[in-house]
């Protein structure tokens, strides 16, 4: 109980980013003021808050303000992509101290590319000189399936030589630090929370646009992971009844529909010439060429982009239904490509699809959190793990 408290209070004081006094803390978490003086204390002991300053007009002495310490402790995220791997190091706070990427090789065998992850993350550490007792942990996030038991990522697409690899142990050896896995759809949901500011509070569908689209679920502020972690696989979802087969035998599926590869093969199939300029290797500059194409008045451009805004209409307006959330998120390396179009189209779809559109309306928004958010939202795997409030830690220390 007394460690569910402690996190409660840091939570608290982390959603506060103007910082608050003690007694705001025990009107907001419901605490007597001698318990949450002192939790407050332990917290500053541990270098995880600090004082900062104090403030008060009226009579009566003055309060001192709380704030996170951002240099308290720092977490290490790394999202392994098919086109690239990303790295972050975020301090408490949540805001990213260091972002790196490197290419991936789909063909890479896995071990180099895991003794390229632990090479680099050994220099991040190196390069702020960071003891490595400051880091709380590293965060992984991978395309999904995983195996959250094993700790492996199971047969990721787009990546040829990967079948079940055990991720979590091998890079726990290569870096000397906890390690946690969760899907790159999961562990963005987990950003959005941490570091995306309003965007991440409440009920909402974080949808994310990679090489393959998946969904991060929330729930009154409680990511939904399912049972055995791989939550928000909406790839077999039907986008458009009438479009092509799928290898799970219906039709117009999203993996087949909404990718970012799909939508850049219909474009070329329609003939946009900037598509058809651009380099075949390179799904980002195929993808930017179509929504610069769009944006300068190319008209079979728009229409690619607005068929494609009305089958994420349909996939996502499923979800919204199902689990009557308040807003929707969108975000991802490709999401910057179809934010303009997206935002213009998706949300009068959504709302003319809702079943609780006499209830209240939903909102579309982009993430507060920025492109590279899988490798952010890995860190924040580790922020979360190891701060967050988790109310079934009271339901565990009650069986023991």
């Amino acid at each position: 109980m007394g460690d569910f408290n402690l996190s409660v209070i840091l939570d608290a004081i982390r959603r506060s980013p103007d910082g608050v006094s003690r007694v705001e803390l025990a009107g907001i978490v419901g605490l007597a003021a001698q318990t949450v003086s002192n939790i407050c204390r332990r917290l500053l002991d541990q270098s995880l808050i600090v004082e900062a300053g104090k403030y008060g007009s009226g009579p009566g002495k003055p309060r001192t303000i709380l704030r996170l310490n951002p240099a308290g402790m720092y977490a290490i995220g790394v999202h392994l992509d098919p086109a690239e791997t990303n790295f972050a190091l975020l301090d408490l706070t949540g805001s990213v101290v260091i972002s790196r990427k490197l290419p991936t090789r789909a063909d890479a065998d896995p071990q180099e590319t895991l003794d390229g992850i632990a090479e680099e993350i050994n220099s991040m550490i190196a390069e702020r000189s960071i003891h490595r007792s400051k880091i709380a942990g590293l965060g992984v996030a991978t395309p999904g399936p995983i195996d959250p038991v094993a700790g492996a990522v199971v047969e990721p697409p787009h990546m040829q030589r990967w079948g079940k690899v055990a991720l979590r142990d091998q890079l726990q050896k290569a870096v000397d630090l906890p390690v946690l896995l969760d899907k790159d759809v999961t562990a963005a949901a987990v950003a959005e929370i941490w570091a995306g500011g309003a965007s991440g509070a409440g009920s909402f569908i974080f949808v994310y646009m990679g090489t393959g689209i998946g969904s991060g679920l929330v729930l009154d502020d409680e990511v939904v992971r399912g049972s055995s972690g791989n939550a928000g696989e909406v790839g077999h979802i039907i986008a458009d009844p009438d479009g092509p087969g799928c290898d799970c035998g219906q039709r117009g599926c999203v993996k087949v529909t909404c990718m970012p590869e799909n939508i850049v093969a219909e474009a070329r199939t329609a003939g946009v010439k900037a598509v058809l300029a651009a380099s075949p290797d390179s799904l980002q500059e195929q993808v930017a060429a179509l929504a610069e194409a769009a944006e300068s008045g190319d008209e079979q451009a728009i229409n690619v982009l607005d068929r494609a805004a009305e089958r994420f209409a349909v996939a996502v307006s499923a979800q919204t239904n199902l689990l009557d959330v308040d807003h929707v998120v969108f975000g991802g390396p490709f999401w910057k490509h179809f934010e303009a179009a997206f935002l213009a189209k998706l949300p009068a779809r959504l709302t003319a699809r809702s079943a609780t559109a006499k209830v209240h309306g939903i909102e579309v928004m982009s993430t507060g959190v920025g492109s590279d958010v899988g490798a952010v939202g890995a860190a924040c795997l580790v922020l979360e793990d190891s701060f967050g409030p988790h109310a079934a830690s009271l339901v565990l220390a009650s069986e023991e």
